[in-house]
This record gives structure tokens, sequence and C-alpha cells, in this order.
């Protein structure tokens, strides 16, 4: 749930265009939606077990729900452990969105040979920024050079041939490979031997829960009530709270349901700095993500320009219906 300490910086961060007011006839606070909606439009954050595959732990989530759609968002190899996102129905459209913030991993590496702590820090050093990195052998994408970028490497814990580290990096970023080119750079040779995510874009540790109590949760709303589901599933809203936004007034949804884009009319709010050309949420004035698309203006000129399409909209969320009709043709 969001504290009042969080919404208050959210609004600082918003400026306005025009003052508006959103009825609560239709739609919701994304936060206090009903379970039936909450489910359609939420987000499950899975601590991956050692074994299963990604796409297995997406499935047993969708058979759990009773649901037609479920999607993890940043496949992890079946030895791989952590925080695994998985969107539910309509969400599934915002996964592409997860992957804009890095993602951070702890990992264990086994050295071939015997190398010094300081030579380990020169060469995490070496290692920071952007990096050349072809993928293994076994993935599932082309293996063709690519440059990923790597925020940071910690150096957690030494023993022995023995390295613990955390890494925050670029999505995309193959960890196993990045263990094989530090034991090549070190003349030492390694291995990656454990490795877990503790952050995968928005999503941490401290949002997972396990399978069984998400099977649990589901039982006991079925029976006595939804306090221990709701605890569980996250509004997909929690999962892009990393983009900037344009806010639209109740008279603008539907139309941008139906394929329309965003016209400087239909905003009530924007966020500070948002460039030209830079991914931006479109949200109703309930926080409700309509949809999302790249801004065709600066954040200055959607405040004062008089007319003109604001947002190219890409991708939709929202389900039409959800707000009445309340436009007619195109208003520029």
């Amino acid at each position: 749930m969001k504290t009042e300490e969080k919404k208050r910086k959210e609004d600082e961060d918003m400026l306005v265009r025009e003052e508006a007011e959103t009825s609560w006839d239709y739609g919701y606070d994304p936060y206090k939606r009903p379970i039936e909606e909450l489910i359609k439009y939420g987000v499950v954050v899975i601590d991956k077990p050692r074994g299963p595959t990604s796409h297995e732990v997406s499935t047993w989530v969708k058979k759990i729900l009773n649901l037609e759609k479920a999607g993890h968002g940043g496949t992890l190899d079946p030895k791989v452990t952590g925080v695994l996102p998985v969107a539910l129905e309509r969400a599934t459209k915002t996964i592409p969105l997860w992957h804009i913030p890095p993602k951070e991993y702890v990992c264990l590496m086994h050295l071939h040979r015997d190398a010094s702590e300081e030579d380990i820090l020169k060469i995490f050093k070496e290692f920071t920024g952007k990096i050349y990195q072809k993928p293994p052998l076994k993935a599932a994408v082309k293996r063709r050079l690519r440059i990923r970028k790597i925020h940071d490497l910690e150096l957690l814990d030494k023993d022995g041939r023995d390295v613990l580290f955390r890494v925050k990096c670029q999505s995309g970023t193959y960890i196993r490979k990045l263990c094989e080119d530090i034991g090549e750079a070190l003349g030492t040779s390694a291995h990656m031997q454990e490795l877990r995510r503790v952050k995968s874009g928005c999503f941490e540790e401290k949002d997972t829960t396990y399978l069984q109590d998400l099977l649990d949760a589901y039982i006991f709303w079925k029976e006595d009530g939804d306090e221990e589901i709701r605890k569980i599933i996250k509004p997909m809203e929690y999962g892009l709270k990393h983009l900037k936004k344009v806010v639209v007034k109740d008279s603008a949804v539907d139309a941008i349901c139906h394929g329309a884009d965003v016209y400087v009319r239909g905003i009530s709010k924007v966020s500070k700095g948002i460039g030209k050309g830079e991914p931006v949420l479109i949200e109703t004035l309930k926080g409700e993500a309509v949809g999302f698309g790249s801004a065709l203006m600066n954040y200055k000129d959607m405040l004062n320009a008089e007319k003109g399409v604001a947002v190219n909209v890409e991708r939709v969320f929202m389900d039409r219906g959800t707000y009445p009709k309340m436009w007619k043709g195109n208003k520029k």
C-alpha cells in the first residue's frame, strides 16, 4: 500500500496543466481494486526456487489463480533462485517496461586458481561501465556480440577461491558469462557456482512470496476473505513506478483505450523533466495505468501548448469501456 509520504513525493514531482476532478462512478484506485479486478490487472512476485524453469513457475501461478494468461518478466535459469515477477491477464502487456531499470544479483563465483582480493577489486573496476558480451551457447537469443552496462560490482566476501559479489546490471546481461570473462581477465579462469536475483526492475526480495503461500491465500480468499491475497498480488502500476507520467482527464481515457493519442487538451498533470522522445506512462487521475507511449513534446510544451499531440500511444493496458465515452471525433 502507498504510504502518505510516498504519495506526497509523487505529487511533488507532478506539474499541473489543468486542475480536474475524477468521478468514482467508474475506475478504481489501483491499490483498492476488487480482488477480481486486482487479479486481472495484477502482478505476483515469486521467490523462484532452484529446479523449475521460469516458464513452469509462471504456468503454476496461472493454474493456482485459474487464469487464462500469465507471463514472467526476465528468465531465470532452472538452477537460479530469486525475484521472478509474474504478470496476470491484462498486466502481461506491461512486461517489456519492466526491463528498463537495471537488475541486481548476488553471485558466488569460483576461481580455478588463486587470486588476491586486490586483483579482484581492480578487475571489478575495469568491468564497471559498458562491456561487450556474447550470450552463452545455451542462451535463447542469437549469439552475437552485444553491449551491456554494469552499473556496479561490489565484493561481498572472499573465502579462498570462492568470491561472493553483488552486481547491478542492465537487463539482458548474462552473469554466467560475466564470471567467465572476469576469470579470464584475472588469468585464473572462473565459473558461476550459485546465483540469486535480488532485484528485477521495481521488484525486490521484500515483494516476493512462495508458490505455496499464493495457493493458501487464494484458497483463503475463496473461503473466508481477501486480506492475505491482497498482501501478495500487487497492482500492475507498482511495476511501472520508474516511468515518468502524463495524467489525463476522465474525458480522455476511453478515447485512448480506442487508439487515440494523448492531446494536450486532455492532460491534467505531467511529471517534471519529461523529454521529447522519452517513454512515459499514461495514467488516470486515480493513478490507473491506461497505456504507454513516447513523448512528442517535452514537459514544458505539454504544460503550455494550446493544441497538438503530446504522446504517441504505443500500447494500451486498460479495457475499453472502463471509463465512459466522452469524446466526439478528433479534438486537437
